[in-house]
């Protein structure tokens, strides 16, 4: 497989275990490698609030530590905006792991989860302009991971089903932001929109 190109932003979107954040880190390998004053960041979303989480985290940290020990990590769970703007710089790739995560992070506990009739919560619909603005005006460039899962079963539950619509709707507002959009499914690249 030839090696990928670094976009100025890209969406990666893809189902559980279907090669998302490996091609994150394989977009951040190329960047560093490119120059020797190139930076990578990854800002990570996830909260560890049960110890299957916790050890979901610390072996994704074991896995970037061994593979891209050039990639520094910085855990934000809602303020992603605010990071973007602060640590982006025409040397430094950052890479936003996940959007998935991030948007359950806005809208839980439950009774803020979205139903799939309802308007969007203001703090979330704010945060969310706030990205995309971001991610335009990000001086260097942006990788965002995120989960497609609108492709299964119909969810038991409205506020299930919200959050599934929710979701779509956001990796549908980051897709027409980014230059390239790329679907991953076993652990192969479909790139849907812009440069291979």
């Amino acid at each position: 497989m030839a090696e990928p190109a670094v976009a100025r932003s890209e969406l990666i979107v893809g189902g559980q275990k279907s090669g998302k954040s490996r091609r994150a880190q394989d977009l951040a390998e190329v960047w560093l490698a490119r120059a020797p004053g190139h930076r990578a960041m990854l800002i990570a979303t996830a909260i560890a609030t049960d110890d299957e989480m916790r050890a979901r985290i610390a072996r994704h940290q074991d896995d970037r530590a061994r593979q891209l020990p050039g990639m520094v990590t910085l855990e934000e769970p809602l303020e992603i905006a605010a990071r973007i703007a602060q640590h982006s710089r025409p040397d430094t790739l950052l890479v936003v792991d996940c959007l998935t995560l991030w948007l359950t992070n806005l809208v839980w506990p439950g009774d803020r989860i979205l139903l799939p009739d309802a308007h969007p919560a203001p703090e979330s619909a704010l945060a969310v302009a706030a990205l995309l603005e971001t991610i335009r005006a990000a001086a260097g460039p942006v990788v965002l991971v995120s989960n497609e899962i609108g492709l299964g079963v119909i969810p038991i539950g409205p506020e299930v089903r919200g959050f599934v619509d929710t979701l779509g709707l956001l990796n549908q507002r980051v897709a027409t932001g980014c230059e390239r959009v790329t679907l991953m499914v076993a652990g192969l690249p479909l790139v849907l929109k812009g440069p291979p």
